[in-house]
């Protein structure tokens, strides 16, 4: 029984998916002709409050795609430090936007209204870049699955407004995150100018994003997803396994929030780990104590047939998902509980 806690990216789609997938009824989307992918385009933006929305092939064309259409070359985007658009996104925001970042010092990757409007350059001082864009995340993912509080949000968003710039949210993990502080999608849609969605973590599709907007910016999105190369055809296919999962694995996310509540009592009792940090949502984030490498815990644990990742500085990190069962649970609570260096 291998047991991978690497990435909720690690799922794979169910035969009850399987079969939903093959049955979907297809066409050319280039040319907006695939009726699952308008069904699914049509659903999301219903949820969420919002006029519009474009299916991507990824999280991370979807949020370049957001960045190149709300910036000009040359400007500044600000984000946390910990951000998934400057670390994890192979310097897109420099090399398809010409933009440069503004890194911020938050709290587990989420920043404050405040820290917003200390960041931001004065416009009518050209030595500097021109902030016009602030990007969240939600959930983190090197935060740890931490959730954004709403008002605060509502507070950046007013920071946004007072000084013309545009607001993105990173919503990878976003479901996650509603889900965990019952939170309904139109709440986030009323607030951001652009929000990207991941349908294949925690919701267990084997790929796809949506990008959600106005009919206005959605339209332009078409003409940079083309040129990003994204263009699909008869993607229905994918979008079907994305409409099962809205259908049939978004509530079941408490389980893997409670799984990974549990991984990190397990952890915290044992006297090798130095710290476990908070646990919202599907993400476990813990050191190991000075002396002890990150390689000798994962190696003991591969041994067992456990796979997690690394994240430097003596930080590993286990993700709970969809294809992550009791079973295999119990197991892993099982083999911590034994684990001693």
């Amino acid at each position: 029984m291998e047991i991978n806690l690497v990435s909720d990216t690690v799922t794979k789609p169910t035969p009850e998916m399987m079969q939903f997938m093959f049955k979907a009824q297809v066409g050319d989307d280039v040319y907006k002709q695939d009726p699952t992918v308008n069904e699914l385009e049509a659903r999301v933006a219903k949820m969420f409050g919002v006029e519009a929305a474009l299916f991507f092939p990824s999280g991370t064309m979807a949020n370049q795609t957001a960045i190149k259409l709300l910036t000009n070359p040359g400007d500044e985007l600000i984000a946390d430090k910990y951000a998934h658009i400057y670390n994890f996104e192979a310097g897109g925001v420099a090399f398809n936007s010409g933009v440069t970042c503004n890194l911020l010092d938050g709290d587990r990757g989420m920043i404050t209204a405040s820290q917003v409007l200390s960041a931001i350059n004065p416009p009518d001082f050209y030595h500097s870049p021109l902030t016009t864009l602030v990007c969240v995340e939600n959930t983190t993912n090197k935060g740890g699955g931490a959730c954004y509080d709403l008002e605060e949000l509502k507070k950046i968003r007013m920071v946004c407004d007072k000084y013309n710039l545009k607001f993105h949210l990173d919503g990878a993990r976003l479901f996650n995150a509603m889900v965990a502080k019952h939170q309904r999608p139109d709440q986030f849609g009323e607030l951001f100018h652009t929000i990207s969605i991941c349908l294949s973590k925690g919701l267990g599709a084997p790929i796809g994003s949506i990008l959600l907007s106005d009919h206005a910016t959605i339209k332009r999105a078409l003409r940079i997803r083309k040129i990003f190369g994204g263009g699909m055809r008869q993607s229905g296919f994918l979008a079907a396994a994305g409409i099962f999962a809205l259908e049939n694995n978004i509530g079941r996310l408490t389980e893997d929030h409670r799984r990974a509540r549990e991984l990190g009592r397990a952890l915290t009792a044992k006297s090798w780990v130095k710290t476990v940090e908070p646990i919202e949502t599907n993400i476990v984030i813990f050191s190991v104590r000075d002396g002890l490498t990150e390689r000798q815990v994962i190696d003991k644990l591969n041994e067992r047939s456990i796979a997690i990742s690394a994240l430097g500085k003596g930080k590993l990190r286990l993700v709970t998902h969809l294809d992550y069962r009791e079973v295999m649970h119990s197991y892993v609570l099982e083999t911590l509980s034994k684990l001693d260096f």
